[in-house]
């Protein structure tokens, strides 16, 4: 007999066949409960080491011994005659078509899923349904310095996703909320407002790094496409580049259509300092002055390991200007400024096409007299080259609000909330400007949004207090802001909301205590400390901001020294509107220029005064601007008219509204001295005191009598 012919008597083919069909099914099953169990990243190739091995001894069993109704005995020792050699071949074909069975099986549910499949789809993605968020890889290696390898992937995946307009992408500030997070899917899903999720995992073993990525639906928790990367660990960023570039052709095909989407590569570093520069942004995202302290530190470290890489120069300006006083920190507002810039200036010779740069340096003329137009500019320009800068979006934000362009500015405030929720800047602007534009129904869907998803946020209770006291309830928005101080350190802008709330009650000794420096002016004035009001309102005028200066100036009868110092600093009244803008809420510091030029008799300047005051107004009716804030305002400019009706109809909208006045209104607010006479302002003026009692009995403050003073006894019993 043939050596053939006696290999396949003795069942050696079938078993081959077996063996290798078995051994295919396996690997594919070690293939997927490895990420399941956190196997090493050498297991697989350590069962497949087995199986090869395995496979000579089982051949050499077959050749060697035949199984036999008595049992496993030597082929040598069989009678042919007797031999069931042919039966065992049978359920072999059985076992080897079985084998064949599962392991078609396995290849339609992985073309199906998308398992190990790059480019295989079966699902259709409606363009409705064109939006993802890209959560952080998960860092699953044992050295923890591993992490800003995993950041990296997701960082770069999300710059280049962020570049393709027909794809909403949630922002990084909230993907990075779910870091370390176990979260349900379909809840973050709904949190970030997306459709899909792209999630993955980072392992690393010795010089071999596997990478793994999975594109989620949200709805059904449907994978639609998911894969494994073994690499060398070399150059980190060249394997970032590599494996984003190889996910983004899978999203593409997924997602877009086989639209092109280019990676916007890393810029190159050290690992280390690409680690501190990662960890820095993160702190500086909160928004918190103890982590962006923290951030300081960490970015001076990386710029003392590579004082060329330009994106931790910027991102050091950034951190520097956002601890100035009037923000999260307290440095002086113009010595942060100054030193910012030097950072970014740097940032920007290294990289002049450094998007974190241009953003750096559009922040540094929001806060710049006058800068509003450079803002824009260089923030549009930041944007251009990297969309998925939500810092620049938001400060673009503010940016377009200095040069007066109000819908552009609640355009891209809206699309930044809607993009990025957990951000913490926005969604507090956001329910400002939304009550700003008389849309307090959206202020509470976006509150409603917040508080599902994270309902012991602190940062909850600074929204919801914006939200109060820019509707009328300033009782209800101080209660929020003491119960968030009493969970976390307040910032700047925290200081800011809580000394506003202050006044609103006439609470003005705790406002100059606890409040920040922009509402102390009015409270020393209001406590009867008229002197130190004054030289703080002209120390903030010499740092730009003359606004507080002119109101009590003109307060206490000094309208010659208003007009005086407007015109020994600004050639024009265009001149000073230039750098002195309107806000959202009326054009205030002209209102006061008007009324000084009015009293000293100028009238051709009051005129001026007035055209400009007009001119501002004409472009909040143009953008929608309705609160009450503006309608006291539009009072304000009514009244300084002599136009007694229409003022009384305006400021019985705000009475209306909840306004209030944080002392006799006609002192608090001059302009009104000539409505004072008029019936229907009287009972306006018994509006605003009720609307300040209700605010004070909230706040658990005893109530005040006509004269805006604390009722005594007698008082009280006589009600």
């Amino acid at each position: 007999m043939s050596l053939f012919n006696e290999l396949s008597r003795r069942n050696v083919f079938r078993v081959a066949i077996a063996y290798g069909v078995g051994s295919w099914v396996l690997l594919q099953m070690v293939d997927v409960i490895s990420p399941m169990f956190e196997l090493p990243m050498w297991a697989p190739r350590l069962v497949l080491f087995i199986l090869i091995i395995g496979l000579v001894p089982a051949l050499i069993f077959a050749w060697a011994f035949e199984l036999t109704p008595e049992g496993i005995k030597r082929e040598s020792e069989v009678d042919r005659s007797g031999s069931i050699a042919p039966h065992t071949g049978r359920k072999l074909n059985i076992v080897i078509i079985g084998s064949l069975v599962a392991a078609v099986a396995l290849l339609l549910l992985d073309r199906h899923f998308g398992d190990d499949a790059p480019g295989g789809t079966v699902a259709t993605i409606s363009e409705s349904a064109r939006s993802i968020a890209v959560l952080p890889f998960v860092n699953m290696s044992s050295d923890a310095e591993q992490e800003f390898f995993s950041d990296g992937i997701t960082e770069e995946i999300l710059n280049s996703l962020a570049s393709e307009k027909s794809l909403k992408v949630a922002g990084r500030t909230s993907s990075f909320a779910f870091k370390g997070e176990n979260d349900d899917l379909r809840r973050i899903g709904e949190a970030l407002g997306v459709a899909h999720i792209l999630e993955g995992s980072v392992r690393k073993s010795g010089t071999q790094v596997r990478i793994t990525a999975q594109l989620i639906q949200v709805d059904n928790g449907f994978h639609l496409w998911s894969e494994t990367y073994d690499r060398e660990l070399t150059d980190v960023f060249a394997i970032q580049d590599e494996i984003a570039k190889e996910i983004l052709k899978q999203l593409r095909s997924q997602l877009l259509s086989g639209e092109e989407l280019v990676v916007v590569e890393a810029k190159r570093t050290n690992p280390v300092v690409y680690d501190l520069y990662l960890r820095a942004k993160q702190r500086i995202y909160t928004r918190k002055g103890a982590e962006i302290k923290i951030a300081l530190d960490e970015l001076d470290k990386a710029i003392q390991l590579d004082s060329k890489y330009a994106p931790a120069l910027a991102q050091r300006g950034v951190a520097t200007m956002l601890m100035s006083e009037q923000s999260y920190g307290d440095i002086p507002d113009d010595e942060a400024r100054r030193r910012g810039k030097r950072f970014v200036d740097r940032s920007l010779v290294l990289d002049e096409n450094l998007a974190e740069g241009w953003a750096a340096l559009g922040l540094y003329y929001i806060n710049t007299p006058g800068g509003s137009e450079f803002a824009v500019d260089h923030l549009t320009k930041a944007l251009s080259i990297n969309p998925n800068l939500i810092d620049a979006a938001n400060w673009l934000f503010a940016a377009l609000q200095g040069v007066g362009d109000y819908g552009g500015s609640l355009q891209v405030l809206t699309d930044v909330a809607d993009r990025d929720p957990l951000y913490r800047p926005a969604f507090t602007n956001a329910i400002m400007q939304f009550n700003a534009y008389g849309m307090p129904e959206k202020a509470e869907a976006l509150l409603r949004r917040i508080e599902a998803f994270d309902p012991s946020n602190p940062d909850l209770y600074t929204a919801r207090a914006v939200n109060f006291l820019f509707s009328g309830r300033n009782g209800e928005g101080l209660q929020q802001m003491e119960m968030g101080r009493e969970l976390d350190e307040m910032t700047g802008v925290e200081e800011l909301i809580l000394g506003l709330g202050l006044n609103s009650t006439m609470q003005f000794e705790r406002a100059i205590e606890e409040g920040s420096n922009f509402v102390k002016p009015f409270a020393l004035y209001q406590a009867g400390r008229i002197d130190e009001a004054i030289e703080l309102a002209d120390a903030q005028a010499s740092s730009g901001y003359p606004g507080s200066l002119f109101y009590l100036l003109v307060r206490s009868g000094r309208n010659k020294e208003v007009t005086d110092y407007l015109e020994e600093r600004w050639p024009t009244l265009e001149a000073f509107a230039a750098e002195n803008g309107g806000d959202e809420y009326g054009y205030a510091i002209m209102n006061d220029v008007a009324l000084a030029y009015s009293r000293i008799g100028n009238q051709e300047r009051f005129d001026e005064a007035m055209l400009l005051i007009d001119q501002h107004d004409a472009r909040l009716a143009q953008h929608g601007i309705n609160n009450m804030w503006y309608s006291a305002d539009r009072a304000v400019v009514y009244a300084l008219r002599g136009d007694v009706d229409t003022a009384i109809e305006h400021l019985q909208q705000a009475a209306n509204s909840g306004w209030t006045s944080a002392g006799v209104p006609s002192e608090v607010t001059p302009a009104f001295a000539v409505l004072v006479d008029d019936p229907r302002y009287q009972e306006i003026e018994s509006t605003m005191l009720n609307n300040m009692n209700r605010d004070r009995e909230i706040a658990g403050l005893p109530l005040l009598n006509a004269d805006y003073e604390v009722e005594s006894p007698s008082d009280q019993a006589g009600t």
